[in-house]
């Protein structure tokens, strides 16, 4: 039951309840009531079951109650962080007037809405993933796409055009992988699967936004103010209309949700899909980019890349994996950077224990200009600081540019540095509302409030000896009651010998009750200094933070200079622990390695044998790889694209040399996986990602087909494979360098057809029949493809073993009756009694 069912029988705080409730519709709001959060009607009933607690009623004795349930203040953290996770919005309703005041009803409003897409809570962030809102606009000629990491302060844009746009943006939306994602109605079609129901990327909440929101106009002036500046063109978005009208609707959420400015949204960088080496998603998954086919991120490339020491260098990392570098020159830069951190170890090392007494400085930034920094936060950031004095000293003997241009933008910020050191405990408090946080002698009246509030009973005694020698009465008590307040007690008997400035408080059977002007100011300062101590220093330590978030530009740039040394001192640590070379890149065809090797597979322990490629756009621009199961062809085809994105990310690679041609973008059709849920089949799922490299692939691109036309019928099959490896070699526009690892081996003659055209195959020693697999790819062709031996090695029952050797055979033969129908052998048994060959429907009634 709603709220809205009934707002007549609500009483004032619940009708307050429904106002606030009306203003944020898709929202679970926690609203509070003095030490708890509260849910009613449908928002408790939905929370109960999410947070698996306890739903009871309202107004029970009515016989109408209303749902509710509720949690702990203190403990609410964990409860949004699961409802969050969810995929659910929480809008969070505080108190903001105090109930001591006596209001009859405590004014209270949504001071945030926490989201999947903005969160800032450490339980709903991973240290070394982006956090990635986006935000998806436009319609008929174009799309925009922005993208924010709140937690950062990353502002991303792009667009595009024609009828492909949406592909294309989808494309980004599923590499960036965002949390959630905002549109507008008119886009809502986009998102709806065939039965009709709204359908994310995984892991991706869809929340549907007023068209109004994505207006152009709105959007420009909007983000004009946010950035401080009169026109967008210095952010690349002249002409942008699209883009623009993403970004407005990502920062017009943000504030609306964050209610805040996010002051660290400083600038937008625009860019084109083709500004980098585009992964498409299959590709990402098929070659085990950041996540393993057996799950988790241990067995991946960047699981085997990672060495860094801190969050911001993980996730920038993750980024160079994902969107690797297409201008030579930054290419060369990276490598020129790793090339020297390799070299130079005991610098190296020096340079990663620093770093790895870093805090993560840009969520940090973020945490400070969104006004969720704790002091334990501002602590961090004030030992972050500390050590760039030492890492400038060891940067200063490095002579690349990158290193140098990092160092330059080390900011020691001194002045940070030192307002943090005077003001901020050496052991904080977690949360900011708890005393404790000011360091002594940092504030004047804090630090006498203090001194009040420490030192009441030393104070008290010295007045109480004071007044006792003052009057002589030897029995002159000081003493506190919650009631009275502090007094001075003297008994009836030396009641002749009080002074004139005593005025008498209470009365008592043996004795009387006196306060002084001194013991008036003292009450009021003690009983007020524990109060006035917490408020103080929430104030005091909101001004610091505010102090700090005026200089986020400075913060921001020198997270950004950490993040670049953190990548490149891990890239040069893995390359020096894994042997790895560096590449050489160039803008021709051609690309040669020399024994490589796969980056993961040798790590797992057995030993692995490397191997050669030369590809290129005319002699050798379609290789043909044949050769058994369990052969090693997947592997040779995986390791070669792998080294090709290491290389283009800056990375040093596996292998004994390599020669890089600079690739556009790497296809990959490999493996066999459904679709069930939009009704798409192995093989469906098979040609639709076959139909997109073939309209896309340009003479720069590297193709892996592994594979293709297998999950439909034999001759189908081979005529689509065929027919698609015509296509790659002779197409003008969409000729790439392709690997093509089949069991067609009729394949293989497509090498006396094309002049392009090269045959390979994976090396199998046979002995006594049995096989051994090499690994090593040589020239040629396979003779076969060893499968019956694999299913023996599989362990197929000994009789299917060599029940399938017999029916190969005879199609080896005879494939063919004179009716054109396949021929199966029969068993030997049956062979030695009648030579006469059954077809397979004339063996079905055999026994033996």
């Amino acid at each position: 039951m709603s709220a809205s069912d009934r707002p007549t029988q609500l009483t004032p705080m619940l009708r307050q309840y429904h106002e606030i409730k009306k203003q944020y519709p898709g929202t679970i709001l926690f609203f509070r009531l003095g030490d708890f959060y509260e849910l009613f009607f449908d928002d408790a009933i939905l929370g109960s079951r999410e947070m698996e607690i306890t739903l009871t009623a309202r107004q029970k004795e009515s016989g109408n109650p209303v749902p509710m349930c509720g949690v702990p203040h203190h403990a609410a953290s964990g409860y949004i962080t699961r409802l969050v996770r969810k995929g659910y919005r929480v809008a969070i309703c505080e108190q903001t007037e105090d109930p001591a005041a006596g209001t009859k009803l405590v004014r209270r409003e949504v001071v945030r809405v926490v989201t999947p897409g903005t969160a800032l809570e450490n339980q709903l962030l991973e240290a070394k993933e982006n956090s990635y809102l986006a935000a998806l606009g436009g319609a008929g000629a174009g799309m925009g796409l922005a993208l924010v990491d709140l937690s950062t302060g990353e502002f991303l844009a792009t667009q595009a055009t024609g009828d492909e746009a949406w592909e294309r943006l989808r494309e980004q939306i599923e590499i960036f992988a965002p949390r959630e994602i905002l549109f507008p109605a008119s886009l809502e079609p986009l998102w709806r699967s065939d039965d009709g129901a709204l359908s994310a990327p995984a892991g991706a909440t869809l929340t549907r936004l007023d068209e109004w929101i994505f207006g152009v106009d709105h959007a420009d002036s909007l983000l004009r103010a946010q950035l401080g500046v009169g026109s967008l063109d210095g952010f690349g978005l002249s002409g942008k209309q699209w883009a623009v009208a993403a970004c407005g609707a990502a920062l017009h959420y943000v504030r609306e949700t964050q209610r805040s400015h996010a002051s660290h949204l400083r600038e937008i960088s625009y860019f084109e899909p083709a500004d980098h080496l585009l992964l498409d998603p299959p590709t990402v998954v098929n070659l085990e980019l950041v996540t393993a086919s057996s799950g988790g991120q241990r067995h991946s490339l960047l699981g085997v890349l990672d060495e860094t020491a801190t969050g911001m260098g993980a996730r920038l990392l993750r980024q160079w994996l994902l969107r690797p570098a297409i201008r030579l020159s930054e290419i060369e830069s990276r490598l020129e950077a790793v090339a020297e951190l390799r070299g130079g170890t005991i610098l190296r090392d020096q340079l990663r224990q620093i770093l790895a007494r870093m805090g993560d400085l840009e969520r940090l930034s973020g945490r400070v200009t969104m006004g969720r920094a704790s002091a334990r936060d501002l602590l961090a950031l004030g030992q972050s600081l500390h050590q760039i004095p030492g890492l400038r000293r060891i940067l200063g003997s490095m002579n690349t540019a990158l290193i140098c241009r990092q160092m330059n933008d080390l900011d020691e910020m001194a002045d940070l540095r030192d307002l943090i050191d005077a003001a901020i405990t050496d052991d904080p408090p977690a949360a900011v509302n708890e005393p404790g946080m000011i360091r002594d002698g940092y504030h004047a009246e804090l630090d006498e409030l203090r001194s009040l509030a420490r030192s009441g009973k030393s104070h008290i005694a010295a007045i109480e000896a004071r007044e006792r020698g003052r009057t002589g009465i030897g029995s002159l008590k000081v003493r506190f009651n919650n009631i009275f307040g502090y007094f001075i007690e003297i008994s009836n008997a030396n009641r002749d010998r009080v002074p004139a400035d005593y005025e008498r408080k209470q009365t008592l059977v043996n004795a009387e009750r006196y306060t002084t002007p001194e013991l008036k100011e003292y009450e009021r300062k003690v009983l007020g200094a524990e109060e006035r101590i917490l408020t103080l220093e929430v104030e005091i330590f909101a001004a610091i933070r505010g102090t700090i978030a005026r200089e986020i530009g400075r913060l921001q740039q020198v997270a950004r200079a950490l993040a670049s040394l953190d990548v490149v001192a891990s890239l040069a640590e893995t390359a020096a622990r894994r042997n790895y070379v560096r590449p050489t890149l160039h803008e021709g065809d051609e690309i040669e390695i020399r024994d490589g090797r796969h980056p993961v597979i040798e790590t797992l322990g057995e030993r692995f044998v490397p191997n050669d490629l030369a590809i290129n756009n005319t002699t050798d621009r379609l290789l043909i790889i044949t050769g058994p199961n369990m052969g090693g062809k997947s592997v040779f085809l995986k390791q070669n694209a792998l080294i090709v994105i290491m290389a283009q990310m800056g990375s040093f690679v596996p292998a004994a040399s390599a020669s890089i041609a600079i690739v556009d973008r790497i296809f990959t059709r490999v493996g066999a996986s459904d679709n069930l849920a939009q009704g798409r089949s192995t093989f469906m799922v098979e040609m639709t990602e076959t139909a997109n490299i073939l309209n896309t692939a340009t003479p720069r691109s590297l193709i892996l087909l592994d594979e293709v036309g297998r999950g439909t019928a034999t001759f189908d099959g081979l005529s689509l494979a065929w027919a698609i490896a015509e296509y790659l070699h002779d197409h003008p526009r969409h000729s790439a360098r392709t690997l093509f690892a089949t069991h067609y081996h009729e394949l293989t003659e497509l090498a006396r057809l094309r002049p392009g055209v090269q045959n390979y195959q994976v090396a199998v020693s046979e002995s006594e029949g049995r096989i051994v697999f090499l690994r090593k790819v040589i020239p040629g062709c396979a003779s076969k493809s060893y499968g019956i031996e694999v299913a023996r090695l599989a362990g197929l029952p000994g009789q299917v073993v060599a029940r399938a050797q017999e029916i190969l055979s005879n199609l080896e033969q005879n494939e063919l009756d004179v009716s054109g129908k396949p021929k199966f052998a029969r068993h030997l048994k049956r062979a030695a009694r009648n030579d006469t060959q059954l077809s397979f429907l004339d063996g079905m009634g055999d026994e033996d």
